[in-house]
């Protein structure tokens, strides 16, 4: 039977939120506030685009808002690690939300064409 759109559409979805999920471990070690603002707020850039894209728009918020502040150029150390510590909150409930859609879609695909009696 071919696949259906609807699949097709799951497939990518579970494989977007997938390199999200590894991307997510590689960014947490970049939100590092005793590096240079630079740093951090490039990483907090990058995350910003990665979340919206996938529908994390309370992640991609608080990445503005570190960001922002990293690029203002008046970003202290304490300023910084309360901005990163929300930024990598929120990182961690997107690591759930995102661990709970891909639950769901790959019991959704489990069950596809099953019909029960």
């Amino acid at each position: 039977q071919p696949e259906t759109i609807e699949g097709r559409e799951a497939d990518l979805a579970v494989e977007a939120l997938g390199i999200f999920r590894q991307s997510a471990d590689l960014w947490g070690r970049m939100l590092d506030p005793s590096q240079g603002a630079e740093h951090w707020a490039d990483a907090a850039h990058a995350i910003k685009g990665a979340a919206r894209s996938v529908g994390l728009m309370a992640l991609g918020d608080a990445c503005e808002e570190a960001e922002s502040l990293g690029r203002s150029g008046q970003a202290t150390q304490a300023q910084a690690a309360v901005a990163l510590a929300a930024v990598k909150d929120r990182l961690g409930e997107a690591i759930e939300a995102i661990a709970h859609v891909e639950h769901q879609l790959m019991m959704k695909r489990t069950f596809e064409g099953v019909r029960l009696a």
